[in-house]
């Protein structure tokens, strides 16, 4: 039987969404009403306004419930900033799905400071309250690997693509600290987002295509942390499975459809508007996970979470 990604086997329809946004509340430029009216008049089914939890703005959890419709939803959260990384600047995690009730952390700006929570201990407090985590921008934050690990074991993904790190300093993905963590064993998935300001080109640049049965925070919330869902700069993705020593994708029309593991494992197939591709897996060297990329004529790309296989292929012994 063919191993496919759960968010092609589950219920429901895809819905387009951006998680980690900022407003007035904290460094963005729009006022929360008017971010939420771009994003719903851009055509996004939800939105996460992450405004930066920290005590310059006064902690906010923004309320974000009167700027919902009936075709457009909002999923209360914050980026969250506690403790130093291992180059001395303070830890940012993204946090969907949090409770307004949430205590703030002992962080008065963007420096750390004494008899703060750490990285890992804010985050594991924001999941316990029922959120969905993922490590920002890793390579925007110098993240180092060690950094990486020690939130791991706790974030449910890593963001893959920050389009504002795009657009600002260039420093737009997490791909070596995902696909490292994945190799690690850690069962992590990867976001697109924008981390919208409005101060510059950021916004409307990567998203999340979630799987579920409503466009409703408890449902949407429920699929992010199943991982019933793929990130995206435009291009779909239809089905993602493995079949026998194949990778099979189907898509909108794209370019090249790539097969990526661990290591050096990686194998493409070109074409002009391919809808599906077949790619064989052997230049993957028995990964244990394998995820998909398409990249489209205009560069622009969609990545799959990972496989995680079963039988032949998973026989490296290099991971338990």
């Amino acid at each position: 039987m063919p191993q496919r990604l759960s968010a092609f086997n589950a219920p429901g329809r895809f819905w387009r969404g951006n998680l980690h946004t900022h407003s007035t509340r904290s460094d963005g430029v729009l006022t929360p009403e008017e971010v939420c009216r771009r994003y719903r008049d851009e055509g996004y089914d939800f939105l996460a306004l992450t405004d930066h939890f920290v005590g310059r703005f006064d902690y906010p959890i923004v309320d974000t419930r009167p700027f919902r419709t009936n075709s457009f939803t909002t999923i209360l959260g914050a980026e969250l900033h506690s403790g130093a990384m291992r180059n001395g600047e303070l830890w940012h995690i993204l946090a969907v799905g949090l409770p307004e009730s949430f205590a703030p952390s002992n962080t008065p700006g963007f420096v750390p400071v004494e008899d703060q929570e750490t990285g890992a201990e804010i985050a594991a407090r924001a999941v316990a309250a029922g959120a969905f985590v993922a490590i920002a921008h890793p390579q925007w934050s110098g993240l180092t690997m060690e950094d990486a690990r020690s939130l791991a074991p706790i974030a449910h993904a890593v963001e893959i693509y920050n389009h504002g790190c795009a657009a600002g300093c260039d420093r737009p993905d997490g791909f070596i600290h995902a696909d490292q963590l994945l190799t690690e064993g850690h069962r992590l998935t990867l976001i697109a987002t924008d981390d919208a300001h409005f101060s510059e080109p950021d916004h409307f640049g990567g998203w999340v295509m979630v799987k579920a049965e409503a466009n409703e925070p408890e449902a949407l919330l429920a699929a992010l942390k199943r991982g019933d869902f793929y990130s995206s700069q435009g291009p779909e993705l239809r089905d993602v499975r493995i079949e026998g020593d194949r990778l099979v994708v189907e898509c909108s029309a794209v370019q090249s459809i790539v097969a990526i593991g661990w290591g050096t494992g990686a194998k493409a197939v070109h074409g002009h508007s391919l809808t599906r591709g077949e790619v064989p897996l052997e230049r993957l060297n028995n990964s244990p996970w394998v995820r998909a990329a398409v990249i489209d004529h205009a560069g622009k790309r969609a990545w799959s979470n990972p496989i995680w296989v079963e039988g032949p292929l998973a026989g490296n012994p290099r991971v338990r």
